[in-house]
C-alpha cells in the first residue's frame, strides 16, 4: 500500500544539554511538572513521584494508579544501582474455572494465547489483577524522597480538577477503544460522548474539549492526604475491592492490603568497558542480557553486519525467553498501554521508570467509586493450565517493562520504552549504540532501528541507509517500514544521560507528546 504521508518532511527532537536536572518522558506537560519539582530542591525520586501520578491522568490509557511496572535507580552519592518492582499479581481467590477457553482460535489482544470465554482475561472485572504503582512509587519516595508526598500529588490533583484536554491524539487513542469503553458504563462515562468517543475542536477552532476526571481527582487527593498505602489499606481500597467484585472480579481488600513493592538488587553484567544494571525478575531485564551475550564486539558505525548481528541476538533471545518463561521468568507481549520516563538531578541521580496498564485503556473498566480505569494484568497469563506461565491465585504477573541504567567511560545514562515486546529490543540497540559506538544521546535517539519481536520477521526503519537495508534483506526477512506519529512500527523510547557533569535528554522523535525538559525551563 502506498502511503500519502511526506517523504521530505524532516522530524528531530530538542536535546536540552545543561549542568541541571532533566526529565524525559512521553508527555511534555508532565516533564515539566517533574522538571519543576527538581527546581524546587527535590531529588530524582520526588520528581518521579510528580511525574508517575501526572502522567496517569494525562495519559489514563497508558498508566495510572491502577497499574504496575518497576524502576531503576541510580544512587549517584554512593555509585551504585537498585531495584524497585511493583508488577501486578493475580488475586489469591483466582480461579483457573472462571476462565474457560473458547475452543475458537487465538485470543483477539496483545497475546497468541488461547481465546477464553467471553475474553473474561482481557475486559471487564475479571481481567483485573492487583495493582503496583501506587506502592511501589510509595515506597521509594518513603525511603529516598526529600519533598512533602502531598506537595508531590498537587499538580496531578490540578490536571485532574480541570479535565483531561481532548486534543487530536486524545482523541485518536479513545477513538481507537470505543467499543471495549462502550461496555462497561462507568468507563463510557468517563471517556465517551453519547457512546461515542468525543469529538475535538474543528479545523480553525482554538476551544479545546475537556473530560471530567473529578473520581480520579478525589481518589488522588486522599492518597495525598493519607499517604501511599491509603489505595491498600483504607476505605479507598475497600471500596476499589467492591467495585470490581460487582463486575466480576475476585480481586478483594485483602488483596490489596497484602500488596507491597520489593526492593531488589538489579541484574548487573559487563559488556567490555560497560556496564548495564537490570530488572532481575519478571521484566525483560533477563532478555536484555541475553541479547548483549549473543552480540558480537563492535567498532566504527553501526553498519548492515551489525544490524543483522542485532537480529541474530533478538531472534536467540526471543526464542529463549517464549520458551515455557513464568512466574520465575518474562512472557511475551505486543504493544500495550505503558509508559517510561527517565529523570536526573542536579547530583547525579537517575530513575528510570516504566508503568502500565498492560493494553491500552486496560481492562476497559472504571472503578466508580475511585475513578480509576483498571489494569488487565490477567491477560499476562496463558489461559491453558499445566503451563508454566498458567493462570493460578496469588501469581504475580510478568511484564515486558526493560529499564536500564548504563554505564560507559564518564557517561551514564537511563534508558526504557513503551511498546510491549518491542521495548527490549529498542532498548538494547539505544544502550548499544552509546555503549558500543560511542553516540551522544541525540546520535542514538534520531538513529534508525530494527525491531525483531518473536518469529523472522525484521522490520526496519526505512530512514536506514538503503545499501543496509538491501544488505540486511539478504540475510534476514525484512519489511522496511515508515517511522510515524501513529502507529509505532518500533518502541517509544525515553532517556537522559550524564556526561560528567553535562545532563541531556530526550524521547522517541515521532511522538507528539514526548519531551526532555531541563530544570531552569519548567512552568508546569
Amino acid at each position: 500500500m502506498t502511503s500519502s504521508l511526506s517523504r521530505t518532511q524532516i522530524v528531530r527532537k530538542t536535546v536540552p544539554k545543561t549542568r541541571a536536572g532533566v526529565v524525559a518522558a512521553q508527555n511534555s506537560r508532565a516533564a515539566r511538572i517533574g522538571a519543576q519539582v527538581l527546581a524546587e530542591g527535590g531529588n530524582a525520586v520526588d520528581a518521579a513521584v510528580a511525574v508517575s501520578f501526572a502522567i496517569g491522568v494525562l495519559e489514563p490509557w497508558m498508566s495510572g494508579p491502577a497499574g504496575g511496572g518497576a524502576m531503576m535507580l541510580w544512587h549517584g552519592d554512593a555509585g551504585r544501582a537498585e531495584t524497585v518492582f511493583y508488577g501486578m499479581r493475580a488475586p489469591s481467590a483466582l480461579d483457573p474455572a472462571d476462565y474457560p477457553l473458547a475452543g475458537t482460535g487465538k485470543a483477539g489482544d496483545l497475546f497468541p494465547w488461547d481465546a477464553v470465554v467471553g475474553d473474561r482475561n482481557i475486559r471487564g472485572g475479571s481481567a483485573v489483577a492487583v495493582p503496583g504503582v501506587v506502592d511501589g512509587i510509595g515506597e521509594a519516595h518513603a525511603r529516598y524522597g526529600r519533598m512533602p508526598w502531598r506537595e508531590l500529588l498537587a499538580p496531578a490533583i490540578k490536571i485532574a480538577r480541570e479535565g483531561l484536554p481532548v486534543d487530536w491524539y486524545a482523541a485518536l487513542m479513545i477513538a481507537s477503544a470505543t467499543r471495549g469503553l462502550a461496555e462497561d458504563p462507568d468507563a463510557a462515562a468517563m471517556f465517551l460522548e453519547d457512546g461515542q468517543w468525543p469529538t475535538v475542536a474543528g479545523w480553525t477552532s482554538t476551544q479545546q474539549k475537556t473530560l471530567s476526571l473529578d473520581g480520579m481527582a478525589a481518589t488522588l487527593s486522599e492518597i495525598a492526604e493519607q499517604g501511599h498505602r491509603a489505595l491498600y489499606d483504607g476505605d479507598l481500597g475497600a471500596s476499589l475491592a467492591r467495585d470490581m467484585q460487582e463486575k466480576g472480579s475476585r480481586l478483594s481488600h485483602g488483596d490489596l492490603r497484602d500488596y507491597h513493592a520489593e526492593f531488589q538488587t538489579p541484574l548487573s553484567f559487563a559488556r567490555g568497558a560497560a556496564r548495564f544494571h537490570v530488572t532481575p525478575h519478571l521484566t525483560a531485564g533477563p532478555t536484555f542480557r541475553d541479547i548483549f551475550a549473543a552480540l558480537p564486539s563492535f567498532s566504527g558505525q553501526p553498519d548492515a553486519a551489525a544490524f543483522s548481528a542485532f537480529a541474530e541476538a533478538l531472534k536467540s533471545a526471543y526464542a529463549a525467553r517464549l520458551d515455557g518463561m513464568g512466574d520465575d521468568g518474562e512472557s511475551p507481549a505486543q504493544p500495550g498501554s505503558t509508559t517510561h520516563f527517565a529523570i536526573t538531578d542536579r547530583d547525579g541521580n537517575m530513575v528510570s521508570m516504566t508503568q502500565t496498564l498492560l493494553s491500552a485503556f486496560g481492562a476497559h473498566t472504571v472503578s466508580p467509586s475511585t475513578g480509576l480505569l483498571m489494569n488487565n494484568g490477567i491477560m499476562w497469563f496463558d489461559p491453558v493450565p499445566g503451563r508454566r506461565n498458567s493462570l493460578a491465585p496469588g501469581k504475580r504477573c510478568l511484564m515486558n517493562v526493560c529499564p536500564v541504567i548504563g554505564e560507559t567511560g564518564s557517561r551514564r545514562f537511563a534508558f526504557g520504552a513503551s511498546g510491549g515486546r518491542k521495548i527490549v529490543g529498542a532498548v538494547a540497540q539505544l544502550s548499544s549504540f552509546v555503549a558500543d559506538f560511542g553516540m551522544d544521546l541525540e546520535a542514538a535517539f534520531h538513529h534508525g532501528r530494527i525491531d525483531v519481536s518473536g518469529g523472522d520477521l525484521v522490520t526496519a526503519d526505512e530512514s536506514l541507509p538503503a545499501e543496509l537495508l538491501r544488505s540486511l534483506s539478504e540475510r534476514h526477512d525484512v519489511t522496511p517500514f515508515r517511522r510515524t506519529v501513529f502507529p509505532y512500527a518500533f518502541a517509544c523510547p525515553a532517556g537522559i544521560m550524564r556526561d560528567g557533569e553535562i545532563n541531556s535528554g530526550c524521547t522517541e522523535i515521532m511522538s507528539p507528546w514526548g519531551d526532555a525538559i531541563a530544570e531552569p525551563e519548567t512552568q508546569p
